[in-house]
């Protein structure tokens, strides 16, 4: 490249920007990347749980012995059904097969309630909750997971609060890190800790908690009356039957009243003895795990009367069955929020690099351009000399412009006013070449300048050169 030459290796001369990653093109913007659809939290659930239709349905495990549920009342209803009630209602009344359709609909619906619901689920900690947690508690990790000197293990953390004058003990849970509010307890079967947590009844497939014990307490209480219905009408219907034909003639003609028969003879018993248990609790508003723990004595003179008790059978039934019901803690159809990246947005597909302030404050020096820069109008060659292809274009939005602090380079000015440079900009990160080459686009459109000038210009931005030794080489070329 030659001070005087009229029509060099400039007149095609282009700039392209260089991408830091060598994987993808050219001018690809930083945004464009493979999307994946957003996962739901039950997805990643850590408790030992099936989800169903997208997390609506929560059960745990182990459900051989729901699906045993279902057959039995399915079985046993179905042939009473079949069998039975035609003849009843057109002996006794029609009303029977009416009232045990009622009653078969309302078992389905309240077991199906209790087994494909939250139970009451306590959200585990975050890894940040968590060792805030350690920190208040003052153990450090080695301690908690008992790795320290000695194979030493902590006592259970527990914390103290006071209700209604009786002290209650808060046991830290090590598997969720979390205290765990009164009345709440880790399940060992779905591995989480349930508020109010009563029991696991694999009959149901679900524990029994908080925000399905009602519907627990309902199934029981109607499949006990449905059981009682179905046996005392089955016996009325082989009676009737005998009176006309003889007992065994009776059971020939209707064996599946047999079946139905010892069905519910062997289960009602435990049915009704368990609707009649969980009405005692909630007549004193205790737990089957607070009961069978012992935790609270009935009578409210002694010291460990229950806390939880309002004095009366009413009030207590009330607040079990008929009080406002808690939504679920763990929001297991929300979606799981991914890190979003912090990226630089492009403005006309111009990706900026190196943004650090002390870089941006030398944009002017090292712009980075467009792949295909365009001639503006006020952009004219110089008479007598061969104009360059593709020169610089006033810079564009989204592109860094110079400081205010930089002069025109003018044929009056010269460029010994750009020594000062290193000076003002002393400490600064400049970029090197292989970071972000910039050709000559500091210079301000309109300016007019000389062709050794604008050539001298070219090689030093071309080189992307602001050292000392380079401003003092352009020096020595424009003087002479």
């Amino acid at each position: 490249m030659t001070p005087g030459g009229g029509s060099g290796p400039m007149k095609d001369c282009e700039y392209s920007q260089i991408s830091t990653h060598s994987s993808s093109s050219p001018m690809e913007s930083p945004h464009k990347k493979k999307k994946t659809a957003p996962k739901r939290k039950w997805e990643v659930f850590p408790g030992r749980n099936k989800f169903f239709c997208s997390g609506r349905i929560m059960m745990a495990r182990q459900t051989g012995v729901f699906y045993l549920t279902l057959v039995l009342i399915l079985v046993t209803s179905g042939l009473f059904f079949a069998f039975d009630c035609p003849y009843l209602s057109e002996k006794i009344t029609p009303a029977i097969p009416a009232i045990g359709g009622i009653l078969f609909f309302f078992v389905m619906g309240t077991l199906l309630r209790t087994s494909f619901s939250d139970p009451g689920v306590l959200p585990r900690a975050t890894p940040d909750e968590a060792a805030d947690l350690e920190r208040q508690i003052g153990n450090t990790e080695d301690i908690a997971n008992g790795s320290s000197s000695g194979g030493y293990r902590p006592p259970p953390r527990t914390k103290e609060v006071i209700i209604n004058g009786q002290t209650v003990k808060l046991k830290y849970c090590f598997t969720c890190k979390i205290f765990r509010p009164p009345r709440a307890s880790h399940c060992s079967l779905c591995d989480n800790c349930v508020e109010r947590f009563d029991h696991h009844c694999p009959w149901v497939g679900n524990c029994v908690g908080k925000r399905n014990y009602r519907f627990f307490y309902m199934f029981i209480l109607s499949l006990s009356f449905l059981t009682v219905f179905i046996f005392a009408f089955v016996i009325t219907h082989v009676i009737l039957r005998s009176q006309q034909a003889g007992f065994l003639n009776a059971l020939k003609d209707s064996p599946a009243s047999v079946l139905e028969a010892v069905v519910c003879f062997f289960s009602v018993w435990s049915i009704v003895g368990l609707s009649g248990f969980h009405t005692y609790l909630i007549s004193s508003n205790q737990t089957t795990n607070e009961d069978i723990k012992g935790s609270w004595s009935n009578k409210r003179g002694k010291e460990n009367y229950n806390p939880y008790s309002y004095g009366n059978i009413f009030t207590n039934c009330c607040a079990a069955l008929c009080g406002p019901l808690s939504p679920s803690l763990i929001d297991r159809r929300g979606f799981i929020q991914p890190d979003t990246p912090q990226l630089a947005g492009p403005s006309n597909g111009i990706t900026m690099y190196g943004a650090t302030q002390s870089q941006s404050n030398m944009a002017a020096a090292t712009p980075l351009l467009q792949s295909e820069p365009s001639i503006t109008s006020e952009e004219l060659p110089l008479p007598g000399k061969t104009s360059i292809s593709g020169p610089c274009a006033t810079l564009t939005l989204g592109q860094p412009t110079p400081p205010s602090s930089m002069p025109n380079l003018t044929s009056d000015t010269g460029l010994t006013d750009m020594i000062p440079l290193k000076e003002e900009h002393e400490g600064h990160q400049f970029l090197t070449p292989e970071e972000a080459p910039s050709p000559p686009g500091m210079l301000p459109s309109g300016s007019p300048i000389t062709h050794s000038h604008t050539m001298h210009v070219l090689s030093l931005a071309s080189q992307d050169s602001l050292h000392e030794d380079s401003v003092r080489g352009l020096v020595k070329l424009s003087s002479v």
